[in-house]
């Protein structure tokens, strides 16, 4: 991913019936060794690879999105614009996700997982990470150039919302959930615009309702060690555990309600030519319970979006929801 979004922390809660079931604990201790201080050039590039967290591009795919609702998959010059359009992204997230550990280094120094971040531990020097984040930034947004007007717009856009974000908004209550959601919809309209097709209106709502899911419940799981939380992120002392547990409730049925509605929708079915689209619901269902079991039960992890990605029961069902969709959207057959 999520870049500005992605600064998380461990959450310690056992695991839940039911979203009600969240409990707060107190924070753990950590028995790691201090981190590593020095080494040779390689180890430090491999702090600076470390640093743009290539494992969060996967985000990035959200600016697919348009290619393969479109049923446009398959045609060539579409996909090549669709995979700069992501490269651009990738880019620009790197920058992002540096950009964050630099403005975040004494906090993370405090913390017992991220302290063992490159810049946070000393691995990647400030002076250094500015010169990368910067020249991310800069080939990122050249790329994005080469691409229309309105691609450029939104890609620009995002860098700027990150580092308003950075500075400032991350620390206002829910409006710094409200920014996860737009850099995600940012990124499915970018895909739209590089690509000149046309997002529908429930796609994003679908991926705003999804980002304002996954990013109540990061913060559900942060403030689960709160006395520890408050020193990462000024934000959670104006969420309350009830306030949170409610709003990934809410978000979480109106995802799942928004993509029922777009599956049975006419237009929907009458542009694939399907009238099966919803037997994709049940594993976006399982996708949602299972999320909020990992922001309860994974006490040991950074951040329960990292960690699905990881889980092996939520990635199966990502792969069946996905092997079903392609199917039916594209009516593949076997040969």
């Amino acid at each position: 991913m999520i870049e500005a979004e992605s600064k998380t922390e461990q959450a310690e809660a056992p695991t839940p019936s039911s979203p009600d079931s969240l409990k707060d604990s107190g924070p753990a201790v950590s028995s790691d060794p201090p981190p590593k201080t020095s080494g040779g050039p390689l180890w430090r590039l491999m702090g600076m690879v470390k640093t743009i967290r290539p494992h969060q591009w996967v985000k990035n795919l959200f600016v697919l999105a348009p290619v393969v609702f479109a049923k446009d998959l398959f045609e060539p010059a579409l996909l090549i614009r669709a995979f700069g359009a992501f490269g651009v992204f990738c880019l620009l997230a790197g920058a992002v996700y540096t950009l964050n550990d630099i403005v975040d280094v004494e906090a993370d120094r405090l913390h017992p997982v991220k302290r063992h971040r490159p810049i946070a531990s000393g691995r990647v020097p400030i002076k250094l990470a500015k010169g990368l984040g910067i020249g991310l930034v800069v080939v990122g947004l050249g790329g994005a150039f080469y691409g229309p007007m309105s691609f450029f717009a939104v890609a620009l856009s995002y860098i700027l919302l990150n580092i308003a974000y950075s500075f400032k908004l991350k620390n206002v209550a829910y409006l710094d959930v409200g920014c996860i959601a737009t850099m995600f919809v940012m990124r499915v309209a970018a895909g739209g615009y590089a690509t000149g097709i046309e997002v529908s209106w429930y796609l994003i709502a679908c991926t705003a309702l999804l980002a304002l899911f996954l990013g109540f419940g990061k913060r559900r799981h942060e403030l689960a060690q709160a006395s520890r939380s408050a020193k990462q992120r000024a934000a959670l002392q104006a969420y309350s555990p009830h306030a949170l547990t409610a709003a990934l409730a809410v978000t979480g049925v109106a995802t799942i309600g928004t993509y029922v509605a777009y599956t049975l929708d006419p237009g929907t079915r009458a542009f694939f030519k399907s009238d099966w689209l919803w037997l994709t619901t049940p594993s976006v269902v399982n996708g949602v319970i299972r999320f909020v079991q990992l922001v309860a039960g994974r006490p040991k992890s950074e951040s329960p979006t990292q960690e699905m990605l990881r889980d092996v029961p939520f990635v199966i069902n990502l792969v069946v929801w996905a092997i079903i969709m392609m199917v039916i959207v594209y009516r593949l057959r076997p040969s």
